[in-house]
């Protein structure tokens, strides 16, 4: 039956007889472990972060230039209200809230 390998880092199997014979002997026991190449960056890790950062810096521009647009329709509506309502008259006191041409 097929055992799963624990987590993490282990020594590698020594044979008996190599243990053994390095007991009887004292001569040092030489494990050799080939570590995998150093890790390179990967793209994804990189592209994420900025793909994220250009996402929202572009729905920032997209916040404002709606707002402006927003603002600026507020703005000729009022213009244009308060150019067909004429002066308004309150207790006396008249404020006239558009010139005319």
């Amino acid at each position: 039956m097929h055992q799963p390998r624990p987590p993490g880092n282990i020594a590698p199997h020594i044979p008996a007889d190599t243990y053994q014979r390095a007991q009887a002997t004292g001569q040092p026991v030489v494990i050799v472990v080939h570590d995998p190449a150093p890790a390179r960056i990967e793209w994804r890790r990189l592209l994420i972060p900025f793909a994220v950062a250009g996402a929202t810096v572009a729905g920032g521009w997209g916040l404002v230039a709606a707002i402006c647009f927003l603002l600026d329709a507020a703005a000729h509506t009022f213009t244009v209200i308060a150019g067909a309502a004429g002066p308004i008259g309150i207790g006396g006191i008249t404020l006239k809230l558009a010139r005319r041409k």
